[in-house]
């Protein structure tokens, strides 16, 4: 109400309302402080500190880590959990009939009925997870598994969906989960590279290099990509060219190094350019007896595979012995590929037309040698200190395509899998619908699993930051919830 002068006066009724909204108020506050979600009670970026002669030298994580060393194994082309990981018997009951809310076309058409998994579920180790036939040997190492039942992707194109599953962005640019962990904790191995990509043997996933890049972070933090069959380039030493006389060059070369720097301080970019040759030097040296694969023992290359008659399955086999030897020299992340990009459900699991044939031919070349790694890493004690996470981009549909033989893409339910260092095992966490079409108990996004990934390596996915174009840029953008059910 107004006073004779025009002033404004509070009246009654304004003046409880106003009380009593503040008093309200005050234990509102009170809780949003206990929580942390104050704005003045939540700690801001946390950046870590980068010698640029030095980049990836190792650094202490931001939080208590769970796990020191990280090894993605990566199922390019949507492995079907149908088929694999995720139990549905009512499938049985429902087979042949079509979902009264399914749509009439999904990602590649038209869709069939309902078929329930092609392969046998049994009860598996002391745990009893009901795992299929698909994955014999994996299947074996079901109490040391922590399963993820109900996640969920956002866009169901092949490069797309690897995009969000590897750098939490559907489009092309933005680091890699690999590249962030290794900008936030460098590596305690100078003479090998901090991050390597393994490529499978038929050639790169769908998104290429994007899997694995750094983006808007510093190159030093992109992996090296080389496999068992394509070391990395110039490895040996030029005819004529003696220990003695390479080390003098080196120090000479050191020298005009040091001399330079002195002349420009503060350029970081040069001092990086003259760390990543200084690299490339130490790797002339140790990478021949890391690849120096026929050295292991026969036995070793027997239960790997690497002695199959398949030379894609003999030469992934060496790919997961390589990556078992990055890890024993400490190598902060190691990214495993098992499918290529070109040629569809002929290279990788993407599997829109005879999922039967293609999904035991890819089964056959990934099975053993995955579990024969996860095995000699438990063996060797290295599970203790690493984060095995097994995933795809995507799952795939309980119903066929109109084609009779082959499943779609599903971004609304699918199963990645974890193990080792900072995880809960045997373990099962969400879950799908009967069907295993949509996620219905604990939904999770793929921000999410990154999230959890972080916090397993000590740090919080909200916090760490790269300040790129204006705005504080995170792996999770800004998005995520730490999946705090399935840490030990």
């Amino acid at each position: 109400m107004l006073s004779r002068n025009g002033l404004a006066l509070l009246d009654r009724r304004s003046f409880l309302s106003d009380v009593g909204s503040a008093l309200g108020a005050i234990p509102l506050l009170q809780l949003l402080s206990r929580d942390g979600l104050l704005a003045a009670d939540r700690p801001g970026p946390f950046r870590p500190t980068i010698d640029p002669t030095r980049p990836c030298a190792a650094r202490s994580s931001q939080l208590s880590a769970r796990a020191e060393q990280l090894l993605i194994i990566y199922c390019a082309g949507a492995v079907s959990q149908i088929d694999s990981w995720d139990y549905k018997p009512q499938l049985l009951k429902h087979e042949g009939e079509v979902p009264p809310d399914a749509p009439k076309v999904t990602f590649m058409g038209a869709i069939g009925k309902l078929v329930p998994s092609l392969w046998e579920f049994k009860p598996r180790g002391e745990c009893g997870k009901m795992l299929s036939d698909l994955f014999p040997h994996l299947a074996g190492l079901a109490d040391d598994t922590c399963f993820i039942h109900s996640l969920v992707a956002k866009n169901s194109a092949h490069t797309q969906g690897e995009n969000f599953l590897c750098t939490g962005n559907v489009a092309e640019g933005y680091p890699s989960l690999g590249a962030w962990t290794t900008y936030a904790l460098g590596s305690p191995n100078q003479n090998l590279p901090a991050f390597v990509a393994i490529p499978d043997p038929r050639g790169q996933a769908s998104a290429g290099a994007n899997d694995w890049g750094a983006g808007f972070l510093p190159g030093a933090f992109q992996a090296t990509s080389f496999n068992s069959t394509n070391p990395p380039r110039n490895l040996t030493p030029p005819k004529g060219i003696t220990p003695r006389s390479d080390a003098v060059a080196h120090d000479l070369l050191a020298r005009l190094n040091d001399r330079h720097l002195e002349r420009f301080p503060g350029d970081t970019q040069l001092a990086a350019r003259i760390a990543s040759y200084e690299l490339a030097g130490r790797m002339q040296a140790s990478i021949p007896s890391l690849l120096a694969l026929n050295n292991e023992p026969q036995h070793v290359l027997r239960d790997y595979g690497a002695d199959s008659s398949d030379s894609i399955k003999a030469a992934y086999a060496r790919n997961c012995i390589l990556a078992r030897r990055l890890l024993e020299q400490q190598v902060r992340v190691v990214e495993l590929f098992n499918g290529a990009g070109n040629g569809g459900g002929t290279v990788n699991w993407d599997s829109h037309d005879k999922i039967r044939e293609r999904h035991a031919i890819h089964a056959e070349v990934f099975d053993q040698p995955t579990a024969a790694l996860l095995h000699d890493l438990k063996k060797r004690g290295l599970l203790e200190q690493t984060l095995v996470v097994c995933c795809s981009e995507f799952g795939r549909m309980p119903f066929m395509q109109a084609n009779g033989t082959g499943r779609d893409h599903n971004i609304d339910g699918f199963t990645c899998w974890m193990m080792g260092a900072g995880v809960k095992a045997p373990f099962s966490y969400g879950a799908t619908d009967e069907l295993g079409w949509k996620a219905v108990e604990n939904v999770s996004t793929l921000y999410d699993f990154n999230a959890t990934i972080l916090k397993i390596m000590g740090f919080d996915h909200e916090r760490l930051t790269y300040y790129h174009n204006g705005t504080e840029r995170r792996l999770t953008d800004v998005h995520g919830h730490v999946i705090h059910d399935v840490l030990t």
